[in-house]
């Protein structure tokens, strides 16, 4: 039985521009590290690897996010311009206390809605997905109760 989700990890090939993306958020910049050599390959099955992380946390506490950078093996695959709809991990949604001022903010770091409007689901939340720094995908909810 899971004892709960730890992180959810995301590579990205600058960190700096995403962490104060993530900062900007909310998230607290937890601590980088390099992660390298023949263990590390073990885990992820690329064999000898140089990845920079850097781990964010959320205000509470309970969420992690793991940016990594890989400076071997190089990268093979991108696939930040995915859909929505496409097959994989996609996005990642976080709640915020007032989506439209968090939009604002996140403005200056070139966040695009990813349709032409914020929507409201029922008298739940109002909803939008946006592209942040390198294409990453978030969803953003205010919750109305």
């Amino acid at each position: 039985m899971a004892l709960r989700m730890d992180n959810v990890g995301i590579v990205v090939e600058n960190l700096e521009p995403v962490i104060a993306f993530f900062e900007e958020l909310g998230l607290e910049l937890e601590g980088r590290a390099m992660v390298e050599g023949e263990w590390a390959g073990r885990v992820t099955g690329l064999g000898d690897q140089r990845v920079e992380i850097a781990m964010m946390r959320t205000p509470d506490g309970h969420g992690r996010l793991e940016l990594s950078r890989f400076l071997d093996p190089a990268v093979i695959a991108d696939h930040r311009t995915a859909p929505v709809n496409a097959l994989g991990y996609l996005r990642v949604m976080f709640s915020v206390d007032d989506l439209d001022e968090t939009l604002a903010r996140l403005d200056r770091h070139g966040v695009q809605l990813v349709s032409t409007e914020v929507v409201q689901y029922e008298d739940v939340y109002r909803l939008c997905y946006v592209r942040g720094p390198e294409g990453i995908l978030l969803g953003l909810a205010e919750p109305l109760t």
